[in-house]
């Protein structure tokens, strides 16, 4: 792989294909088991993980002097700069921030570095539409004006397109460089995926026949027969292991007991953080019928997660009420994955010490559950930790579906 100054590569693959590890041996954080990696003299790197640190403490504004004693003056001052740009205030509690204002925070960080290489795993996670937006802006100039490069991996197509200037993916171990825009890449893959499969079906009919006349009986010793024995062999070895492409998972979510029509009602809700700090909304009548399906949508930090967690009950209203239908049973998908333990297995995580899972009356061994996720039985025994982004999120859906 080769970069060159001011390009915009998009770095694309299925979940646990390696994009994020790859991005983590470019940055220095995992050592390679073999090869090398070389910056040119003055090109500095800077790299944002695609994970909200946990347990941050401080203000938004000490972030860099408290991790990186390296980084003073006009640099700090550069992030304040950044901070105030994506709408976190600088003297901002770490504690007291959302999932979206936390990543804004590690976006600046990123971002205010003067780096000639940005290593960017999905930069647009938590981030709310208009600093999607201005982050595309941002990019774009820094590559063209400044000449970053700018390598980033991202599962929204918009962004994709709007940046990417060629396009790696990562496809079950071989990295492949397409010097062509994201749409142009993803027209070049299916073609590529189609003569595969072709060339499979082909390869499957000749080892058929060959199994076949093998079964048969070789007549005799002869050379021609050994040499027919010996292409069979490669034929049954290159079958074993050929990497077949990822399908898509089949999701079931276990219904619950049937509910009344009225699901979620408020009357006169409103929530604030403390008494002298503003509303983050107030007198809030909200009424949600079963089978609504109903998006929250607003800035980073308006308070979106809070008003979820506030008509789930984990947060008391400072005034007004929510009341919740009969037989209503909920499942929460928060942003930081915190039902999750990262130390436990993907198995202990699922089944929290049993085999089986009943799902809607049936019961499922976990290895068939997971394998509907794309898990496949060897993941069983490997620690959430371990796992990319995209798989975590998978293995948590499996579990709130069950």
């Amino acid at each position: 792989m080769a970069v060159q100054p001011g390009e915009r590569l998009c770095l694309v693959g299925r979940n646990g294909a390696g994009k994020s590890t790859l991005l983590r041996i470019v940055a220095g954080e995992v050592e390679a088991d073999r090869g090398t990696v070389r910056f040119a003299e003055s090109a500095g790197c800077a790299y944002l993980g695609q994970e909200v640190s946990r347990g941050l403490t401080g203000t938004a504004g000490a972030l860099v002097a408290h991790d990186d004693d390296d980084v003073e003056g006009s640099a700090a001052g550069e992030f304040e700069r950044m901070l105030t740009r994506l709408g976190v205030a600088p003297d901002a509690p770490l504690d007291t921030l959302s999932g979206g204002a936390l990543r804004r925070v590690l976006l600046a960080r990123t971002l205010a570095t003067g780096a000639q290489v940005l290593l960017l795993d999905e930069p647009t996670n938590h981030l709310d539409i208009d600093s999607v937006i201005w982050l595309e802006d941002f990019l774009l100039r820094l590559s063209t004006t400044r000449a970053v490069a700018v390598i980033f991996v991202t599962h929204d197509r918009a962004f994709a397109r709007r940046l990417a200037q060629r396009v790696l993916e990562v496809d079950r171990g071989t990295l492949f460089r397409h010097d062509c825009d994201f749409d142009e890449f993803v027209r070049r893959r299916d073609r590529r995926l189609e003569e595969e499969e072709a060339q499979r079906v082909a390869a499957d009919k000749v080892r058929a026949q060959e199994e076949a006349w093998l079964r048969r009986g070789v007549k005799a010793r002869r050379t021609r027969d050994e040499g027919r024995v010996r292409r069979l062999l490669a034929m049954r070895d290159a079958y074993r292991q050929r990497r077949s492409r990822a399908g898509s998972a089949r999701m079931e979510i276990g219904q619950a007991e049937r509910s009344g029509d009225l699901v979620i009602t408020s009357r006169g809700l409103s929530f604030r953080w403390s008494p002298e700090a503003e509303p983050l909304f107030q007198e809030l009548e909200l009424e949600i019928l079963r089978g609504d399906r109903v998006g929250v949508v607003g800035p980073n930090g308006s308070g979106k997660t809070t008003l979820i967690r506030v008509i789930l009950g984990d947060l008391t209203a400072t005034a007004g009420q929510v009341r919740r239908g009969a037989n209503v049973q909920h499942v929460l998908f928060d942003q930081l994955r915190d039902a999750l333990d990262p130390q436990k297995t993907v198995r202990e995580n699922l089944g929290e010490g049993y085999d089986t899972l009943t799902i809607n009356g049936r019961n499922r061994h976990i290895s068939a559950y997971m394998q509907d996720f794309l898990f496949a039985p060897e993941d069983a025994n490997k620690p959430v930790y371990t796992l990319s982004g995209g798989e975590r999120n998978r293995l948590l859906l499996a579990k709130l579906f069950a």
